[in-house]
């Protein structure tokens, strides 16, 4: 099926001294994304003060923060310091595969938290009722299993295809678009399909976190300005994040199969940007994050006083 056995990445550019910049600069960028992401996690398994659904969700989505750019980062600060930027065909469907999961999960999971910011500030009496411990883990199950499903699909789509040359591919990672680019038969109604399924999902979803957030907005008119100051402040950091991630995805995932000169740009927005952003933005505009941060870094602190 596959007459090629790797593709090769052009990159970002071919310049060598931008490379060794972009080497230093994305190393950076991926170990402040770890630490970041893994410091609200830590946090929010560790605090007694953020016990509620809403820092539960926010524990899972800086797992998939870590898990997402993860899938690209690191290839990407390799390849910036290599001469050939190859990866193995079964490489890049998995790269492929793993995206598109952690991705979706992210997309599935942003919108069960904006559920979760609908129940807490429209139905607070019922809130404790409607978002017990079950419901959020099941939530959390049924982001996975809708991010497995569509990235299952998307990868069905592609993994059929025939490659037999030419395997360069003008980008730093293996995506939809360049790999309809280099198959060798008539992928236009793969491309119609991906773009069915993979742009349908970020409209939709975003179409409706806004829909969600218009209901909340409406609803906050008739509560007192400090439970419209405490809700705006949650709810924006929400929406800070749910714009950084989805305006990205659709504009690379909702149009016809071609590719654009600014989509590798528009990618590093997605897969590197956004998932540094998220713990910055949450615990820079969330009181109890910063103070149970705090908390966490006492107790780290302690035994070496003692």
């Amino acid at each position: 099926m596959y007459n090629v056995t790797e593709f090769i990445f052009l990159g970002l550019s071919p310049n060598q001294g931008v490379q060794r910049v972009c080497f230093v600069t994305f190393l950076l960028l991926y170990t402040a994304i770890v630490l970041g992401n893994v410091l609200i996690v830590l946090t929010v398994m560790v605090s007694r003060s953020l016990g509620s659904p809403m820092y539960f969700f926010l524990g899972f989505l800086s797992f998939v923060e870590i898990c997402y750019s993860s899938t690209t980062a690191p290839k990407l600060i390799w390849d910036l310091l290599a001469e050939r930027k190859a990866i193995s065909v079964w490489g890049c469907m998995t790269q492929l595969f793993f995206m598109h999961l952690f991705g979706a999960a992210e997309i599935f999971l942003l919108t069960v938290m904006a559920y979760d910011r609908y129940v807490a500030i429209c139905k607070p009496l019922h809130y404790t009722t409607i978002m017990s411990r079950q419901v959020c883990a099941g939530l959390v199950a049924v982001a996975w299993v809708g991010g497995f499903v569509h990235s299952l699909a998307q990868s069905l789509l592609i993994f059929p295809l025939p490659f037999c040359g030419p395997n360069v591919i003008d980008h730093y990672f293996c995506d939809l678009l360049p790999l309809l680019k280099l198959a060798c038969s008539d992928t236009f109604l793969i491309g119609l399909l991906i773009v069915a399924n993979g742009g349908t999902l970020s409209v939709i979803s975003f179409v409706g976190l806004l829909a969600s957030y218009v209901v909340i907005l409406l609803h906050l008119r008739t509560c007192s300005s400090e439970g419209r100051r405490k809700a705006l402040s949650t709810c924006g950091s929400h929406v800070t994040v749910v714009l950084l991630f989805f305006g990205p995805c659709v504009f690379i995932y909702s149009r016809p199969s071609a590719t654009l000169p600014e989509d590798k740009m528009v990618s590093v927005f997605y897969t590197v940007v956004t998932p540094l952003l998220n713990p910055v933005i949450y615990s820079l505009r969330n009181a109890e994050v910063k103070k149970a941060m705090r908390g966490l870094w006492g107790r780290a602190e302690q035994p070496g006083d003692r």
